[in-house]
């Protein structure tokens, strides 16, 4: 039984058959990959364009990244806190949404865009301290409608950053000091220690 499988496989038909089979898995694959990258549902579908463009700071809403890994998602009192004041004038159909979730006493039940898995330990904090801006991993979200990865946020991705900083410093050291060198390498090492992210 297994010889006549075999003997089929090599004849031009099992050939077909299975590059047909091999190509639906690679497209189950590929679709996958495509719908693990695209934005979630939100229960308001929030324009960061309009807040960006009336200069609401990323922290004001994300305080969380501050402190600590997660940047905190903005609780109903937050948005309504603003919103109540516009809500008097304002017909649109997201804030009648936002409205509705305050008459009803409803927590809005954000979706987390923006994740790492398990076995990443990512913390915003020194990011923050290191000068970098959340557009340069967040994208620029004056000409976002509704927030979306602009790139795959990866280990590659995330190593070549730390090092482009760390090389960005070392070759701007007018000195060309040794001890300087010594601690950016030190810096750099760190910055690309497997240890940094998964502890």
């Amino acid at each position: 039984m297994i010889r006549k499988f075999f003997e089929w496989i090599i004849s031009p038909m099992g050939r077909i058959a299975a590059l047909i089979v091999a190509l639906s898995l690679f497209s189950l694959a590929a679709y996958g990959i495509y719908i693990t990258q695209q934005s979630p549902a939100q229960p308001i579908q929030f324009k960061h364009s309009i807040h960006v463009n009336l200069q609401v700071q990323c922290l004001y809403c994300h305080p969380g990244a501050l402190r600590g890994a997660s940047p905190g998602l903005p609780t109903l009192t937050k948005c309504w806190g603003c919103h109540q004041q516009i809500a008097k004038t304002d017909t649109s159909p997201l804030l009648a949404v936002l409205k509705d979730f305050v008459l009803n006493g409803k927590d809005i039940a954000w979706v987390p865009v923006a994740q790492v898995p398990d076995f990443v330990h990512f913390n915003h904090r020194p990011h923050i301290a290191a000068g970098v801006n959340c557009e340069d991993c967040h994208g620029d979200l004056s000409k976002m409608e509704i927030y979306e990865n602009p790139q795959v946020l990866n280990m590659g991705w995330c190593l070549k950053c730390h090092r482009s900083r760390t090389e960005d410093n070392i070759q701007n050291n007018p000195q060309n000091d040794s001890q300087i060198s010594a601690v950016l390498a030190e810096k750099r090492t760190k910055l690309t220690d497997c240890g940094t992210c998964h502890y």
